[in-house]
């Protein structure tokens, strides 16, 4: 069964401590928690203080997934804030390696995110440190995007990479998940399904995210 991850980017935020408490009640696996900054990806959506009290609200794993510039410099905050996993991107790190190896001394495994533009052959070198691959399946910065198909074949891609290194590596998909296209993303490789709109907008938000856990049995 595929782990399923609810972005709360697409939660009722003042009703946080209600959304939190369904997904806590549903069989949703992580809590996806989206930060930005503004400068990476043109909008700015939640930090710290936000994440610390989700932390306080849920037993289950926090995975941050920031997309920021500069996340070197806010790593030990984000584990202090409760993170269990840390996602950041290829594209805002220079030195990508060390920002891994950063992620890990602190006690919480390291995710890598690429852009839809971004060749998946640039992980060939870290793949092998790496606990998560997070691929944007739409471009990133924003909700309520379509996914964008070409993604499938990075899936197989990274799944054959990851075969082939003989990996631990997990595949995560964001952006643009539905209950129709889920199928096909777990069916390339997929491990983790990221689902906002999906799961938030749905007249039963703990029905879709069964109906999301059971795709693949």
């Amino acid at each position: 069964m595929p782990i399923i991850a609810p972005s709360l980017l697409s939660a009722d935020f003042l009703n946080l401590q209600a959304d939190c408490t369904m997904l806590n009640e549903s069989e949703a696996d992580w809590f996806h928690l989206d930060v930005m900054d503004g400068r990476f990806v043109p909008n700015i959506s939640f930090g710290l203080p936000v994440i610390a009290h989700i932390r306080n609200a849920t037993k289950k794993v926090c995975d941050v997934h920031l997309m920021i510039e500069e996340p070197e410099k806010f790593a030990e905050a984000f584990k202090q804030a409760g993170a269990d996993i840390l996602t950041v991107h290829l594209e805002a790190c220079r030195h990508l390696h060390r920002n891994v190896q950063q992620i890990k001394q602190l006690g919480m495994k390291a995710g890598i995110a690429v852009n839809p533009h971004t060749p998946i052959d640039l992980l060939e070198d870290i793949i092998m440190d790496t606990d998560l691959v997070c691929l944007m399946s739409v471009n990133p910065g924003f909700g309520g995007q379509q996914f964008i198909p070409q993604t499938l074949k990075k899936i197989r891609q990274l799944k054959s990479m990851i075969l082939e290194k003989n990996a631990a590596t997990l595949i995560e998909i964001d952006g643009g998940v539905t209950l129709d296209n889920a199928p096909e993303i777990i069916a390339a490789g997929a491990d983790i399904l990221v689902a906002g709109n999906t799961v938030f907008r749905s007249t039963n938000p703990v029905e879709t995210i069964a109906a999301l856990k059971r795709i693949g049995i």
